[in-house]
């Protein structure tokens, strides 16, 4: 087992995780050595993460921002769905096969796919063409009606609820209420190719939607009213997880909305202000570029800079690289498990830019006496993938604290 000691100034707590490799060679957080030659001096700002009307006023102001950006409200309506024949992947070449997706632990069970409960069906989180959530739902039938755990899996850039059928299954297999949703512009809310580029691009020009990470945490909530709402789930055993622009969503879901019980983002955790101040957002930035190419036209810049980044941000995505950035919302995910899963190399989440984030969120669970809850693997030698020892870290993490 290698243990890293997190070293934090002196005005504040220590917070030490023990992170067990799954393997001789395979998992660990290095931080510490590439920080042992130079000191620490964070200005950390952070409201106490113990105080719950300061928690519910950063809460209650990234929901107003959401809402100032939202088509006319509507009740919540369930509407029956058909399964998708041939799911929109956008971006190319469309993805074929992934050997993380088919390492999650499943139970071996004689005649499955007989034994299989798939639902498809539509939500409706506001009016508009993207107020229609698509969500696909997999469990295993049952002659008891049971409430059993429920699992939120949300897809990566360009992807769909399709993409994660093989962790939706594996989860089904093992008890759990499995679900999927398409995010804004992807999947069956997609037309086209672009539709995701296209959509960043018009929120630059007109500033009137937010499809980069918030526009979907407004659905989660919408999902959360829905899963609280059915007979055959544990209300208190809801967790969330999801790969890349997935992760991120999972992170922004269960700051807004604490009914996600158990937290999983995996490659998605970054510090947007750092990767501004330390000239570190290029790969970011490349993951979306067109709508940093049409700012930077736009803006009568020659190149893409640090001063077109923080722009597009608040323009697309306000407070993103502020008070909404992750040393200020990922605390407040405390006391409910977490488990932050990264890459030790990944250009787009530098995992020395979330040096104040760790602290903050470890002073968070010291505080809410349940250190336990909190843990960070970076994968040594991984840049920006999910790999198979990370899907089974996460398995292990929803079963020590969702299953009986």
């Amino acid at each position: 087992m290698k243990t890293t000691h997190f070293q934090l100034p002196p005005t504040t707590t220590t917070c030490r995780r023990s992170l067990r490799a799954p393997s001789s060679s395979t998992l660990h957080y290095k931080q510490q050595q590439q920080q042992q030659h130079r000191s620490h001096h964070f200005n950390i700002t952070l409201m106490d993460a113990g105080d719950a009307a300061a928690a519910a006023k950063l809460r209650s102001q990234f929901l107003q921002l959401l809402s100032t950006r939202r088509s006319a409200q509507v009740p919540l309506e369930v509407k029956p769905a058909k399964p998708v024949k041939e799911p929109l992947y956008q971006g190319t070449p469309p993805p074929t096969f992934s050997e993380a997706m088919e390492a999650c632990p499943k139970a071996d069970i004689p005649n499955f796919e007989q034994l299989l409960n798939e639902e498809n069906l539509y939500l409706t989180t506001e009016e508009g063409e993207q107020g229609h959530l698509p969500v696909l739902i997999l469990s295993m039938k049952e002659s008891t009606r049971s409430k059993r755990p429920a699992i939120v899996f949300l897809h990566s850039t360009n992807k769909c609820k399709e993409w994660v059928r093989p962790l939706l299954e594996a989860y089904a297999s093992r008890g759990y209420i499995a679900v999927a949703i398409d995010s804004r512009y992807h999947g069956e809310r997609a037309k086209n190719q672009t539709t995701y580029e296209d959509a960043l691009v018009s929120s630059w020009k007109n500033g009137d939607t937010m499809p980069f990470i918030f526009d979907t945490a407004w659905d989660l909530v919408k999902l959360a009213d829905y899963l609280t709402g059915r007979d055959d789930i544990d209300h208190s055993k809801i967790g969330i997880t999801g790969e890349s622009l997935g992760g991120m969503h999972a992170w922004f879901g269960a700051f807004l909305d604490t009914r996600y019980s158990v937290v999983v983002p995996i490659i998605g955790i970054q510090g947007f202000r750092w990767a501004i101040d330390n000239d570190r957002w290029q790969a970011r930035v490349d993951s979306i570029r067109s709508v940093f190419e049409e700012a930077r036209i736009d803006l009568g810049k020659s190149i893409i800079d640090k001063e077109v980044v923080e722009k597009v941000w608040d323009r697309i995505a306000p407070g993103l690289a502020r008070e909404f950035d992750s040393n200020y919302t990922v605390p407040l995910i405390a006391s409910r498990p977490l488990l932050i899963l990264n890459g030790a190399e990944d250009p787009r989440c530098p995992m020395t830019g979330l040096d104040v984030t760790i602290l903050n969120t470890c002073k968070a669970y010291e505080e809410a006496n349940c250190s336990d809850n909190f843990k960070v693997i970076a994968e040594v030698g991984i840049g920006h993938q999910m790999t198979s020892a990370m899907v089974k870290e996460a398995s292990n993490w929803f079963d020590k604290y969702l299953k009986p």
